[in-house]
Formats: structure tokens, sequence, C-alpha cells
């Protein structure tokens, strides 16, 4: 199966409909049998955070200031199952606990431990956005938590365009230009815990060139549908809460990696009436726009 553009060999079956179009040439495997040293080797850790009704751990064998080849890690939700690895190395462990079962495995492994793993790995780096394609142009919509973002996201999915990344996008960049690619083919609009939402069959997983950020700014349903660029020290400080994982060892390359993004990639504002029905006129002018780019 292809997540996120790596091909994922597990001995467990995900109860989902996952493409297995070719990957990026990353390949992981999901095994279960932790080994015991690797179990014991992870000493000191901190609550990570909370999400989804759980408490999350995440677990080192040294204070983190750092990701260096060998370091164990380990990713705990707390009472359903705990994931393993050792960073260099192309395999991630996984244990249940008392309250996991296959279908919370597949959720908390794909949407958070993978994209985790591959952000502290180097492979790419994730923005938090949901991106669709708009006549084969890739573009991405950023908001603050339940600021339109899904619901502009499954607007477009529902027009016919295609779904490339419902929240998570793995970016990556070759030759100087900036690529999105698929994350996987489920959209959950409505946020509900520990799920990953309905099945999308337009999912392109191939990774494509980006063409716009658009920003999402909430107005009264009387407010105008208007676009604006943004500019200056404003993109930073609009994109940067919309970076994922934000550990200081990573934060030096991903500053360089996100100044370069933003003086590569243009990025705009749009208002976005709180009426549902106006979501129509939001769709016509984001897509007359984007495709108007040189």
């Amino acid at each position: 199966m292809n997540i996120y553009g790596v091909e994922i060999v597990s001995d467990v079956d995900f109860p989902l409909n996952l493409p297995v179009a070719p990957s990026m040439g990353h390949r992981l495997q999901l095994l279960s049998s932790v080994p015991a040293e690797l179990r014991r080797a992870v000493i000191c850790g901190f609550p990570f955070y909370s999400t989804h009704g759980r408490k999350v751990y995440l677990y080192s064998d040294r204070i983190f200031d750092g990701n260096e080849t060998g370091q164990p890690w380990c990713y705990e939700v707390k009472d359903v199952m705990s994931f393993y690895w050792r960073s260099g190395e192309k395999n991630i462990y996984y244990e249940l606990a008392e309250h996991g079962d296959v279908n919370l495995l597949s959720f908390w492994f794909i949407h958070l431990v993978l994209p985790l793993f591959l952000s502290f790995e180097g492979v790419y780096d994730f923005l938090h956005a949901g991106c669709v394609d708009v006549n084969g142009r890739t573009i991405m919509f950023i908001a603050p938590s339940m600021g339109g973002k899904s619901t502009l996201t499954d607007f477009f999915i529902k027009q016919g365009h295609g779904l490339i990344s419902d929240d998570k996008v793995p970016t990556v960049i070759e030759d100087g230009q900036f690529f999105a690619g698929g994350s996987h083919p489920y959209h959950r609009p409505h946020r509900r815990f520990e799920e990953l939402g309905y099945h999308v069959d337009n999912f392109i997983s191939t990774f494509n060139p980006i063409r716009a950020f658009y920003a999402l700014e909430s107005v009264g349903a009387d407010g105008g549908v208007t676009l604006s660029e943004i500019l200056g020290a404003a993109k930073f400080n609009t994109f940067f809460p919309n970076y994922l994982y934000n550990f200081h060892f990573l934060q030096k390359k991903r500053l360089l990696y996100l100044s370069r993004l933003l003086n590569s990639v243009p990025f705009f504002n749009v208002t976005v009436p709180r009426d549902f029905k106006r979501l129509p006129e939001v769709h016509d002018t984001i897509c007359k726009h984007s495709l108007e780019l040189v």
C-alpha cells in the first residue's frame, strides 16, 4: 500500500481501501513483535499532547535535542497502542494495549505516527492544509482550527476536483521546485475522533508542483468574497503556524525550507463568508484565480 508516497509493507491488514500505486522510492515495514532491546532502550519521555480524546507520550533514550542514527523512539497512545522505531532504520513496530484494535491502529499509524516519523527522518516537510487539484494545478487551503479548511476541501471534492490531502500534506523540494504529494484517499470533513472519514475515489497519489496557497479568512455571512496577495513578513506570520512538528532540532532546516517555499510559491488571502450557500462563489473565485496564475 502507498501512503504519503511511501510503500508500506505490514503484517496487519488495514480495513481500508488504500492505493498500491508506485511510491516515491521510499519503503517501510510496519511490524508487530517489538524487539525487547528496543523496548528497554526508551527510558525518558514526556506527555506529548492530548488529541482525539487520548493522552499521547513520546519517549527516547535522551533529551530531545536531536534525531541521531540509531536513536530509539516510542510513541505511546495511552491504553491503546505504542509504536517503536530507531532513527535511520526502515522498520516501525507496533504493540496493542488494552483498548487497541486494528481500526485504531490504522488511524493512529496513518494520520499521526507516519507523518511524525517521516518528518524526523527528513523525508518530507509536512504542512497542515487541505490540498486539491484544479485542472492539473495543486493548490492548498490553510486556516486555523475550525477555520473552514475541511469544509472548503470537501466542497471542492464534491465538485469533481481530485483530493491530494485532507489534513497533513507531505512536501519536498527537487531541483529548486516544491512538490506536494497525496496523503491517503480519505477525507473527514466533520473531524470525528479516531476516524479517517469517507473514501474519495478521485485521489491523486503522485507528487506535483505546488501552484498556490490560499489562507482562508472567515467573514460575516453578508461579506464579500475577496482575494488579495499576502506579501512580506505577513506571509511568514500567516504560514508558520501551519508548519507541523516544530521540534527545536528541526527548526533551523525548516526555517530555511519555509523561506524558500514562500519565496517560490504565491500566497493569497481569500475571504470566506460564513454561509454554506456561498461556497460556490468561493470555489469559483479560487478556481478562476488559480487558473489565471502564470
